[in-house]
């Protein structure tokens, strides 16, 4: 059942989302019954054990699955069943930002062209050379990267890239998934860092879905914690992490290092990355 949630008070609403399938043995739930409202400056970070549902939750949001029942808002639009044009507004509004971003960026191609790709796609405006430039300027890279082959990136090259691909449309929102995993550590403090600056400077808002604690707490404001297709744990991540009222959420949060809220870091970025 649909809960009283006004979607014009927030800029995404997920109301009562149920997601199943069947095998010949059972019903497996996936997402039970789980509503969610978040701000569009909020950065929010949901964590959760593998299986949990985060996965799944994800590509509710950005479509890549229907839910049996419930329904998904962004600005106040239902998204759900909604006309071409209305998720392609959607789609420039959300952006994507992969766990594996080599996955995302097909080897042979230009960065130039990969990242006028979503600017033709969504109808934005011409891929013209200053926007790109733009682009690569936002996430720290030189303008000299837009000749390279995907293929030819670094690790920490290739995560700037896919972020600067989901910002050229210049979206209100983020959806990061595993943002720094598979990365050493002075590249996940860098692309940790650029991600904060970025959603400051354009008051936009993230939301990671990832298996690391403390990126949440350097990064986000607001702390979810899901268990079994819901949400278990929701408030500030500073209050989450040292007062979980859940059991499991107490277990997620014991399995990981000390987190010292007192002397958040953010590193320099480097060109180089």
């Amino acid at each position: 059942m649909l809960k009283n949630i006004d979607p014009h008070a927030y800029f995404l609403v997920l109301n009562a989302l149920n997601y199943s399938y069947r095998t010949a043995e059972k019903k497996h739930t996936i997402i039970n019954s789980l509503s969610l409202s978040i701000g569009q400056q909020e950065r929010v970070g949901l964590v959760g054990e593998s299986g949990s549902g985060k996965s799944t939750l994800l590509k509710l949001i950005l479509g890549l699955a229907a839910p049996q029942t419930g329904q998904i808002h962004c600005a106040g639009t239902p998204i759900i069943h909604s006309p071409w044009q209305t998720l392609k507004h959607y789609r420039r509004l959300v952006q994507y930002i992969p766990q594996d971003p080599h996955t995302a960026l097909p080897p042979t191609q230009t960065v130039a062209k990969l990242l006028a790709e979503p600017l033709k796609r969504l109808a934005v405006g011409k891929p013209c050379q200053a926007a790109l430039e733009r682009a690569v300027k936002q996430v720290e890279l030189p303008v000299s990267i837009l000749y390279k082959k995907a293929g030819e990136l670094s690790g920490g090259q290739a995560q700037r890239i896919v972020l600067a691909r989901a910002l050229i449309v210049r979206p209100k929102f983020l959806l990061a998934d595993e943002p720094t995993s598979g990365l050493d550590l002075p590249l996940r403090e860098q692309i940790k860092s650029l991600l904060h600056m970025i959603c400051q400077e354009n008051q936009m808002g993230l939301l990671v879905v990832t298996h690391d604690i403390s990126l949440v707490s350097d990064l986000c404001e607001r702390m979810l914690v899901m268990h079994q297709g819901q949400i278990i744990e929701d408030g500030a991540t500073d209050e989450v992490i040292t007062s979980p009222m859940h059991l499991y959420s107490q277990k997620l949060i014991e399995a990981v290092p000390r987190i010292d809220f007192q002397h958040l870091h953010f590193s320099s970025s480097s060109h180089s990355a």
